[in-house]
């Protein structure tokens, strides 16, 4: 493209340059003829005027006087009837411009100049206007190399910017060119790797999230399905198979909320549901985890709450916290239900070391993490109860008491429940009940 810019370039100048130096040289060769003869013919009418006077004042005609009349290296013959031809300088030869004048006693003036001078002048016109046409070229030369490159380098550089987004590096360049139609171009590639960034942004997390969100209920459902094959009881059996498919539809519940958000975070499928029967889901779901580790896991609180939300996503967020506290916590891993005006709270806590005073305010931050995990769990909890409309927060550091806050469905037929056992760390209220695993 470079040369072709250059060559186009050159060829127009080289035409105009053509056509003007042709039109100039004509005409600057007519005025140089044209001056020359002028002159000549100037040169016959002063002679002639001055022999008239001189033969009327009865005044001698020689060449001395009239050699002054014309200009040096032109030839001059003036002829006087009965008198001898006087003659003025050297005749030229070859090819002259003459001029011939008859006075008014007769006499005849020819005055002749070789044209070799106007040759001579012509020859440095043309040479001048050769160097001036020269000169356009070199600055034509010079400006096309310059707009060439230009045009091209911006070209080169958008080209490299589309194989670098094709290559899977979408950093945008925010390079502009001072050309209106390639800043155009460079705004439009800017934007197509501003959205091809994001939509890898979530492509990548949705794999983050799917990866940890995923490997929750599948450990579960290993365990559970290895308490299976340590039993011979076919009630038990039973029993544990029918936990097992029910994970299974969380877990494809999972899947699919994880797609969901995906593609568009605010898509919620908040329902009213029963809070007690997804903690006592999970509860279920944990007790072998929490036997292998030989702890407990114990609920208290209120009951016969109804919430609203997706019980998958909260299910999924109640198994992550009870996942960290087995995990990173210790002592008894306790689920407290209570309400706080419109809201519905579920409280995880154990009896471990706690938050980390330096990661307290970012404990819900993804890649954030105390305990050489991926620091995924939280953030994603925090985001599945967000999609509801709900919210995740860490209430106490140390020991660690994290809380799910939901909107709460009002329920006033139950107001008073059996007081609760085995909470640790806590007193049984009016509303408090207890269940343990």
């Amino acid at each position: 493209m470079r040369r072709r810019l250059i060559n186009s370039t050159l060829a127009v100048v080289l035409v105009v340059i053509a056509v003007f130096g042709l039109s100039l040289v004509i005409v600057e060769t007519r005025t140089i003829e044209d001056s020359a003869q002028e002159s000549v013919d100037s040169d016959a009418v002063r002679l002639v005027s001055i022999v008239d006077s001189r033969l009327l004042g009865g005044e001698g005609v020689t060449p001395a006087v009239l050699r002054e009349q014309i200009e040096p290296g032109r030839y001059a013959m003036i002829k006087i009837p009965n008198r001898d031809v006087l003659e003025i300088g050297k005749r030229p030869t070859g090819s002259v411009i003459s001029s011939q004048e008859r006075g008014e006693q007769g006499e005849t003036v020819r005055v002749e100049a070789s044209r070799s001078t106007v040759s001579r002048e012509i020859g440095r016109t043309m040479l001048i206007i050769l160097a001036v046409a020269l000169l356009a070229v070199l600055a034509a030369v010079f400006l096309a190399v310059r707009q060439a490159h230009r045009l091209s380098a911006p070209l080169t550089d958008l080209a490299e910017t589309a194989e670098r987004l094709g290559s899977g590096d979408p950093r945008p360049r925010h390079r502009r060119y001072g050309v209106p139609e390639l800043d155009r171009v460079a705004d439009v590639l800017d934007s197509s790797a501003e959205r091809i960034a994001r939509m890898l942004t979530a492509e990548r997390r949705l794999a983050a999230d799917a990866s940890h969100q995923l490997r929750t209920p599948l450990t579960a459902l290993s365990m559970r399905l290895e308490e299976i094959t340590l039993t011979d009881d076919p009630e038990t059996v039973k029993e544990e198979a029918t936990i097992a498919l029910t994970q299974v539809e969380r877990l494809t519940d999972v899947v699919q909320r994880l797609l969901t958000n995906s593609r568009d975070p605010r898509t919620g499928s908040a329902v009213a549901f029963d809070l007690d029967e997804v903690v006592k889901q999970q509860i279920e779901e944990w007790r072998p985890a929490s036997r292998s580790e030989g702890r407990a896991i114990v609920r208290s609180g209120k009951k016969g709450l109804r919430a609203v939300g997706t019980p998958g996503a909260v299910a999924q967020v109640l198994a992550t916290l009870i996942e960290n506290s087995l995990m990173h916590g210790d002592g008894t891993v306790a689920l407290r239900t209570r309400v706080t005006g419109n809201q519905a709270v579920v409280e995880v806590s154990d009896e471990g070391p706690g938050v980390p005073p330096d990661l307290g305010a970012r404990v819900f931050e993804r890649t954030v993490s105390g305990r050489n995990s991926t620091g995924l769990g939280l953030a994603v909890a925090r985001d599945l109860a967000e999609a509801d409309g709900g919210r995740l927060e860490l209430l106490q550091q140390h020991p660690p008491v994290f809380a799910l806050f939901l909107s709460r469905e009002g329920d006033p037929g139950r107001e008073g429940d059996p007081g609760r056992e085995g909470d640790p760390g806590r007193e049984a209220g009016p509303e408090a009940g207890s269940d343990t695993a």
